[in-house]
C-alpha cells in the first residue's frame, strides 16, 4: 500500500467516525474541500461509492460500512502496536553489553545487580570480565569500565570514583610467621601473591611512592593468580602479602583480617570511569545503568 492510499483510508475513517466533513477536516488539519477531494479520489480508485452526501448530512453506503468495520480493527491493531513501541521507549529494555576488569565488576557492578535487575526486568545484561584493554566498538560492547589512563579516544567518560590508594596488606597469621617489611625493597625477602592480567605475559608490578617519586617493584612469591579476588583471599588466608585498594577493603582492615603495610609508601590509584562511544546514541538501557551506578557511588 502506498502512503497516499493509507492517507486516503485515514481520511475516510475520520469522516465515517464524525459523520461530518467539517469536524473530520478539523481533526485531520485540512480544509473540508480538500477532504472532500480526498474521499472522491479514494472512491474513484476503488470504483465504488463509500459515502452518501447531502448538504446537511453524511452517511455510509453498504460498501462504506463494510470498509469502516474492517478499518476499525486494522487501526485499533496499529494503535496498539504503536503503543507497544512507546512502552519500549519509555521503559528501558533490550540487551546491554558491558566490559569491565574484575575488580571493577566486583566493586561497581555486582553490588547494584539485585536492585537493577528487579527495577529493569526488560533489560538483558551481558557482563564480560576482561582485565586487558579492549576496543569496545570492535568488540560490540555498549560501554565499559576502565581506569582513566586506559580509555580509548573519542569516548564519553563518566567518573565513578575519586582517586584511590593502593597499599600492601597481609594477615596477622602471615606477619606472625614472617614479620612485617619496613621498606618496599624488603618485600623481595617475602612471599608475595602476584597477579597477572588476562592476556598478558608479565606480572603486575607493584607501585609505591616515596614523597613525590613513584616507582615500581617486581616482587616474588610461589603463588600467581589472574583473579584479583583470589589474590585478596589468599592474603586473608595467610599465604602472603598482596596489594589492594585501601578504600575497598575497609571491612577487612577494621576487623583485623588484614593489616596495612608500608603505609608511608602507599601510592595513589587512578579513578575508574564508565565510558561509551561519543558517536553512538545512548540507549534507554544504558541510561538506566548509568543512573544505577551514580546512585550507588
Amino acid at each position: 500500500m502506498r502512503g497516499s492510499e493509507f492517507a486516503n483510508l485515514k481520511a475516510f475513517f475520520a469522516v465515517a467516525q464524525a459523520c461530518n466533513f467539517s469536524r473530520a477536516a478539523e481533526s485531520l488539519g485540512v480544509s473540508p474541500s480538500a477532504l472532500s477531494q480526498t474521499i472522491k479520489s479514494l472512491e474513484e480508485g476503488l470504483g465504488v461509492r463509500l459515502l452518501n452526501r447531502t448538504t446537511r448530512s453524511v452517511s455510509m453506503t453498504a460498501a462504506g460500512e463494510r470498509l469502516y468495520e474492517r478499518l476499525q480493527v486494522i487501526f485499533a491493531d496499529l494503535d496498539a502496536a504503536l503503543e507497544e513501541l512507546n512502552e519500549y521507549r519509555d521503559t528501558p529494555s533490550g540487551t546491554l553489553r558491558i566490559s569491565a576488569p574484575q575488580v571493577a565488576m566486583l566493586h561497581f557492578i555486582q553490588p547494584i545487580l539485585p536492585t537493577f535487575q528487579l527495577a529493569y526486568p526488560n533489560i538483558k545484561l551481558e557482563l564480560t570480565t576482561d582485565d586487558s584493554t579492549t576496543d569496545i566498538v570492535a568488540q560490540g560492547f555498549d560501554a565499559a569500565i576502565r581506569l582513566g589512563e586506559f580509555i580509548e579516544q573519542d569516548m564519553i567518560a563518566l567518573k565513578l570514583s575519586e582517586p584511590l590508594t593502593q597499599i600492601a596488606v597481609a594477615s596477622p597469621k602471615y606477619l606472625k610467621l614472617r614479620g612485617a617489611p619496613l621498606k618496599p625493597v624488603e618485600l623481595l625477602q617475602h612471599s608475595c601473591v602476584n597477579w597477572r592480567r588476562s592476556g598478558e605475559a608479565g606480572l603486575y608490578k607493584w607501585r609505591f611512592q616515596n614523597g613525590e617519586t613513584p616507582f615500581e617493584l617486581s616482587v616474588k612469591g610461589s603463588l600467581v593468580v589472574s583473579d584479583c579476588a583470589v589474590a585478596l583471599q589468599s592474603a586473608v588466608d595467610g599465604l602472603g602479602i598482596t596489594v589492594w585498594i585501601r578504600e575497598w577493603i575497609k571491612a577487612e582492615l577494621d576487623n583485623g583480617k588484614l593489616v596495612p603495610l608500608l603505609e608511608e609508601w602507599a601510592t595513589p590509584f587512578p579513578s575508574f570511569y564508565l565510558y561509551y562511544p561519543s558517536n553512538k546514541q545512548m540507549s534507554s538501557a544504558l541510561q538506566a545503568f548509568i543512573g544505577a551506578l551514580r546512585s550507588a557511588h
